[in-house]
């Protein structure tokens, strides 16, 4: 069996991706969260110097026996990544997921996004970010939570909140606008909202939504107990989903079902580029307050990028055809 270990900084959206690779190959890996320095979290990823002394108590131990193939993603997992390698004398292979800021050379294989524009002889391009949404999950949550939504009429809308980061805003006042428009579209369709959460969004966020939806049949996960998430991808007949999250926006996308984008303040470049890519191809369409049925080819950048990673590494991966 290949020895696989999934290294991330621990952020959820950052490890559906490297899980979502590792469980389409077939996989079972190692989760190692990784967590630097203050020192080493500051600088560059190209300053990486001190061995294990950059990694902080709290990381995931690093030690032999050395993996076959490490997939990973984040900033912090950049220097953990090619550490691994180096130490390992070059048996285990690096997948990394999104540009890593650092010279492609230096990994077997880069998996990142269209958006990023980054090329390279070992550099694939995607749209949007990987992710875990197969169909066999969203079936077998949606039949998980399914009872517990039974009540709530059709048109179900699934609602993925996300939250301020650098390039976007969501407070209340955002929330506000969003819930009114769901409400209005609850209403028009005699159907429900079904939304979750993320760690972002914070309490007052939260609160706001759940004050403006009162009038409508809803749920709103408290952040207490499982995540409906994939549960609601599954059931939901609608999916709007905030601008803030590729990772969000990518795995609604793969669902096939009409999925609507609330538009946020702020900006960035590379989001609006894959935004656009989606918007151009019909995928997705930004929420102005309407919801109609609509279809589209989901996109499935998971089953090429399998196909160009075992094209990449034969040998290792040929152990578990054997």
């Amino acid at each position: 069996m290949v020895s696989c270990w999934v290294m991330t900084d621990g952020k959820a959206g950052m490890e559906s991706q490297c899980l979502g690779l590792a469980e389409a190959l077939g996989i079972a890996p190692m989760l190692k969260r990784v967590v630097l320095r203050p020192l080493w979290r500051k600088v560059t990823p190209y300053f990486r110097m001190g061995g294990v002394r950059q990694f902080a108590a709290e990381s995931d131990a690093l030690a032999p026996p050395w993996p076959d193939l490490v997939i990973a993603t984040g900033r912090q997992s950049v220097a953990a990544a090619l550490w691994v390698k180096r130490a390992s004398g070059g048996k285990a292979r690096i997948i990394q997921l999104q540009n890593p800021g650092v010279a492609w050379r230096r990994f077997d294989l880069i998996v990142a996004p269209e958006h990023d524009r980054l090329h390279g002889e070992n550099v694939m391009s995607t749209r949007g970010a990987l992710h875990r949404v197969q169909t066999n999950l969203l079936v077998s949550h949606a039949a998980k939570w399914a009872p517990q939504f039974a009540n709530l009429p059709r048109p179900q809308i699934a609602v993925l909140l996300g939250g301020s980061n650098p390039a976007y805003r969501f407070g209340a006042d955002e929330a506000k606008i969003l819930a009114a428009k769901l409400a209005a579209c609850a209403r028009k369709l005699n159907g429900s909202v079904l939304a979750t959460p993320s760690r972002r969004t914070g309490g007052t966020a939260s609160r706001v939504m759940r004050e403006m939806l009162a009038g409508v049949p809803h749920y709103l996960w408290d952040m207490q107990g499982d995540n409906p998430y994939f549960g609601l991808l599954g059931l939901a007949d609608f999916i709007v989903a905030t601008c803030d999250s590729v990772n969000m926006v990518s795995e609604a996308a793969s669902t096939g079902k009409p999925v609507y984008v609330e538009m946020l303040p702020g900006g960035s470049a590379k989001s609006e580029r894959f935004l656009a890519s989606l918007r151009d191809t019909g995928v997705v369409r930004d929420f102005n307050g309407e919801l109609s049925v609509y279809s589209y080819a989901p996109p499935d950048e998971m089953t090429r990028v399998v196909a160009r990673v075992r094209q990449a590494f034969p040998d290792i991966l040929a152990q578990d055809q054997a």
